[in-house]
């Protein structure tokens, strides 16, 4: 193509693509800093529809425990925990005690002990009721590890963070840390999908990575602001010469904004390619391709590792039945004879998402529900069968759409025979909810993880889907055609 065409390629598809450049770019830095911005929430009532709480959808309600006092009933989920009666006819707030951000009241798992204490885990901390109010307790050597479930067996009561284990008896005075051997089929290697995913985040390299990343998005910004003047400053120069004003200021600005823009876009250009490639791998239909693969860890990264579930673990429970410990991680789910056994791989199993279990809990008949967006089912571990909770047909497959016909979110049991399923879209008609919950806070990391995804555009439907497929291209051919600009301009100064 001549010049003047990869410089209209350029211009367009930049300022097409400004708005959601810069959407990508500060949601980008919002994401990268959770902890900073935990405590800060924002208003459904300013989001679109679909993000309005309606019959405890969203993640509203992700489970319910049988509270011994005053028979009631505790409900959890991303908005901290309630208490209703056993017809639910109320619903009355029970998060006393827990921090006031959203993103730190997504409460994954609520346990009661046999002398009816408390606890309950989301993914930044550990709570135990002390009278009225909700205490965090404290984990040894933690540092910045999520947690990710909580079960009780017996007087043992176990934490499971995304990489280790917590570990207390009665009277849950102290928690010792555990890591779980490797499995016989252990290799090393590590996710390619979460390797680039760090990549993109440059959390693969820690703060440094991060800081890099948060450096690449302000570079994008400074791109953006500085193409945006180039393409309004000649006209805004061209009307005020016809009126006979000065113009020295705006001349002066246009020179440095096309400055900018050249210079930074030329020394930046590897680092805006590749942030820009592994942001489009990490959605559909590029992310199916890495979902299952594996690689051999970046020496000297977080994921450069001697502990073989670094950030696989999802949930811990106990099988009366066959008197053993069950894990489900991101690899599948393994069986040990004790917390302190090399664990074996499951082989007849449910399917789950690779968003990971959402309901793992016994039904009347001693099966194991398991729950997750790729629907509901039905383990029998006796017999090696797995069945669709909503059918009733076998099931054979292992693994599990990310988003399947029935995304289920949550459970609700012990009040019926028959337990209540709660899907992410559609909620459940078996508990009312009360009104005001329609717009309960989202946290703001949340927010900006909706922008980030292309998830917050509704208006393109089921567009979303593919939105990253597309702005990624878009945003590749952007930066490729601006790279070509300059590389021919400096061939046509050289000749």
């Amino acid at each position: 193509m001549r010049r003047s065409t990869w410089r209209k390629h350029h211009k367009w598809f930049g300022l097409i693509f400004t708005f959601f450049m810069l959407m990508f770019c500060i949601s980008g830095i919002v994401l990268n800093h959770r902890e900073a911005v935990s405590d800060v929430d924002v208003s459904r009532k300013w989001l679109p529809s679909s993000y309005r709480f309606d019959r405890w959808n969203n993640g509203l309600l992700r489970g319910s425990l049988r509270y011994a006092h005053a028979d009631s009933i505790l409900l959890y989920g991303s908005n901290g925990i309630w208490m209703t009666d056993s017809v639910m006819s109320t619903v009355l707030d029970f998060n006393d005690g827990l921090p006031s951000g959203t993103d730190r009241r997504n409460i994954r798992a609520v346990v009661q002990t046999a002398d009816k204490t408390l606890f309950a885990v989301s993914p930044f901390a550990l709570y135990r009721r002390n009278g009225k109010k909700w205490e965090e307790i404290c984990l040894p050597d933690r540092q910045e590890e999520r947690l990710s479930d909580l079960t009780l067996a017996g007087d043992t009561l176990v934490v499971t963070g995304r990489s280790y284990l917590y570990i207390s008896t009665f009277p849950y005075h102290g928690f010792r840390k555990v890591e779980i051997k490797a499995p016989a089929d252990y290799d090393g290697k590590v996710s390619l999908f979460r390797t680039v995913w760090l990549l993109h985040s440059g959390e693969l390299f820690g703060t440094f990575g991060k800081l890099l990343m948060d450096g690449v998005a302000v570079v994008i910004i400074v791109l953006c602001i500085s193409g945006v003047l180039y393409w309004q400053l000649p006209g805004v120069i061209r009307r005020l010469r016809e009126k006979g004003r000065n113009v020295s200021a705006c001349t002066s600005l246009l020179k440095e904004s096309l400055n900018w823009h050249d210079t930074v876009g030329r020394y930046t250009f590897l680092l805006l390619m590749w942030v820009a490639f592994t942001g489009w791998c990490l959605r559909p239909p590029v992310l199916i391709a890495l979902v299952y693969g594996k690689v051999p860890p970046v020496p000297g990264s977080m994921l450069d590792e001697d502990n073989a579930w670094n950030d696989r673990l999802r949930m811990t429970r106990y099988d009366r039945e066959c008197g053993d410990w069950l894990l489900s991680t991101s690899e599948g789910f393994y069986s040990l004879s004790s917390l302190d056994a090399v664990p074996v791989k499951e082989e007849k199993t449910p399917p789950v998402s690779v968003m990971g279990l959402n309901v793992w809990q016994k039904d009347g008949e001693g099966r194991w529900l398991a729950g997750s967006f790729s629907g509901m089912f039905v383990w029998d571990r006796t017999d090696g069968k797995v069945l669709d909770f909503f059918s009733g047909d076998e099931v054979h497959e292992v693994s599990g759409p990310p988003f399947g016909k029935r995304a289920v979110s949550g459970c609700i049991s012990g009040i019926k025979s028959v337990p209540f399923i709660v899907e992410y879209e559609k909620g459940t008609d078996s508990v009312s909810m009360p009104e005001e919950f329609s717009v309960l806070p989202m946290s703001l990391w949340n927010l900006a993880l909706e922008i980030h995804t292309g998830r917050i555009y509704t208006l393109l439907g089921k567009g979303t889907l593919v939105y990253i497929f597309f702005a990624g291209l878009a945003a590749m051919w952007c930066i490729y055609t601006g790279f070509v600009i300059r590389k021919k301009k400096n061939i046509v100064r050289r000749e």
